[in-house]
């Protein structure tokens, strides 16, 4: 048996012996360690890129299994003399009758047969092709989808659509926040007229997207997530629940799309796409590399980058223009004595083991080291402590109360790193807080005021960054994060969202000075 297959059986297996799918919500939790390296030593070196697999999708292969019309077609031999038969199982696509080297597919024993795993269908459908083999496709289960929707795509958003189509229906399409991804993925849904499967990594846009599906088509969506488990041509699905459910449902989507597909990198994630047979595969995102190269994985399961839009590009039209405005602050003499201390202990451990913590194998090293040897141990938690002095600088709260005098008409969403820090400031300041710990009735409630103008601010940490329907709000002050490339770009993009008078949107950064987070800051410029 092909060892991707076997390999993925075994983690599904697993994963399923001890957790009820009701119960998961959160099965994975990636953050990608590169995001955090980037506030340790201010500094990395690039991750060197690798050259990933070239797609398969091809005019031809979609008419193998689209059809003409992008309708798909019903299995049925090609052919007089069938040669080889396809069929899916657990996640990979068996196939018998034919003896012949074909890419990624290996002798499975136990059935004397040969498998390749899921995600390979696609490929191994446009080689048999090529080689002239008839085949008898038994691999989907995929009802056609007849749909239409009320929406008009921009400029901008039709030529990501067309990109992704002439790429075969494969690939990832990079737009800012607030630009209209999910209208894109709707019609993709929409033209390919194939059950489709929306893959999305929190419960908020697990109910965005069926509400929005719903409202559009006017027909039942699916939900796996979220206290539900049901399974309909159109199916909305969490991560977590997809990962857990692919196996099963892989053969029943000839599409599928991956919202904020950056999270397929993630070791456990990744297994999703490996299981699903669908051989159209959509990606969107607002920032599709990864520090840790896993961007090399998602091209290789979802497809290449294939078009991509800076908010740059669309900043004055279809969203606000914007400013970014840095703010240094400095420690006090008791802070940069700590942070100081704290640093040292820190970066002499690193001298002396020889991490450079340039990489993210690095950091996972030392955190694997903390585990016996406790001068690692006493590193790491120096490193925590110095991280938390820098974010949580006296002089970033008083620099807050400055912004908050100076924007009392605008509507600001505050964000840090720690919850700590959120709840200080909205002791202080009165301001309605958003944690992980906020429940969802809360968290709606709160939303909905800011929404309707009963709140003008908002304090958050990390909560808010994705995967939520944020209301309008033309100021945001960033008062701590991880440092990362990604986590900035959400954080704009919540307020870029194009204003009723034309205004321009306003970004805060307010970074400590002389610090490893002031020299991300300079680098991310």
């Amino acid at each position: 048996m092909n060892g991707e297959s076997r390999h993925t059986n075994k983690r599904i297996q697993e994963s399923r012996a001890g957790r009820s799918i009701e119960d998961v919500d959160v099965l994975f939790e990636h953050p990608t360690v590169g995001d955090e390296l980037d506030v340790f030593l201010g500094a990395r070196v690039p991750v060197e890129r690798g050259r990933h697999r070239t797609d398969f999708g091809t005019g031809k292969l979609r008419e193998l299994i689209f059809g003409a019309r992008g309708r798909y077609k019903a299995p049925a031999v090609q052919g007089t003399d069938v040669a080889a038969t396809l069929t899916y199982e657990n996640g990979t696509v068996r196939v018998e009758g034919v003896d012949l080297d074909l890419p990624s597919v290996e002798a499975d024993p136990r059935s004397k047969t040969a498998r390749a795993p899921a995600f390979r269908y696609a490929e191994l459908l446009d080689v048999l092709d090529d080689r002239g083999v008839a085949v008898d496709d038994r691999v989907l289960d995929a009802p056609g989808l007849d749909v239409a929707s009320t929406y008009e795509l921009r400029g901008y958003q039709r030529e990501a659509l067309d990109a992704w189509r002439a790429n075969g229906d494969r690939g990832v399409l990079e737009l800012p926040t607030g630009s209209g991804k999910t209208v894109i993925g709707i019609e993709a849904i929409e033209r390919l007229g194939v059950a489709a499967l929306v893959v999305v990594p929190t419960i908020d846009l697990l109910s965005q997207w069926r509400r929005e599906l719903e409202t559009e088509f006017s027909i039942s969506v699916g939900q796996l997530g979220g206290g539900e488990q049901r399974v309909e041509p159109l199916t909305v699905a969490t991560y977590d629940s997809a990962y857990l459910r692919a196996d099963d449902i892989g053969d029943r989507f000839g599409l599928v799309v991956f919202d904020e597909v950056h999270h397929l990198g993630g070791e456990g994630y990744r297994e999703i796409a490996r299981l699903l047979a669908a051989p159209a595969r959509l990606g969107l995102t607002a920032t599709f590399e990864r520090p840790d190269g896993a961007h090399d994985v998602i091209s290789e399961l979802c497809g290449p980058l294939v078009h991509r839009i800076a908010a740059d590009d669309l900043a004055g039209g279809h969203l606000a223009a914007y400013d970014v405005k840095r703010i240094a602050v400095s420690l006090t003499d008791a802070e940069r004595t700590t942070y100081d201390e704290h640093r040292e202990i820190f970066a002499n451990y690193l001298a002396r083991s020889n991490l450079d913590m340039r990489s993210g194998s690095d950091y996972r090293k030392l955190v694997m080291r903390s585990g016996n040897d406790p001068k690692a141990r006493e590193a790491l938690l120096a490193n925590q402590r110095a991280r938390e002095v820098m974010m949580n600088a006296t002089a970033k709260v008083e620099t807050l109360a400055d912004l908050l005098d100076r924007h009392r008409e605008d509507r600001v969403i505050v964000f840090t790193a720690h919850n700590d820090l959120v709840y200080r400031l909205s002791e202080r300041f009165l301001l309605p807080a958003i944690t992980h710990q906020t429940g969802a009735t809360e968290r709606r409630r709160v939303l909905e005021n800011f929404r309707d103008g009963t709140y003008s601010r908002v304090v958050t940490a990390n909560v808010l960054d994705e995967g939520v329907d944020v209301p309008d709000a033309n100021v945001a002050v960033v008062l701590s994060g991880s440092g990362s490339e990604r986590e900035f770009t959400q954080r704009l993009g919540r307020v870029l969202r194009p204003k009723a008078d034309g205004g321009r949107a306003l970004l805060y950064e307010v970074v400590t000075e002389e610090t490893a987070e002031e020299r991300v800051a300079e680098r991310r410029r």
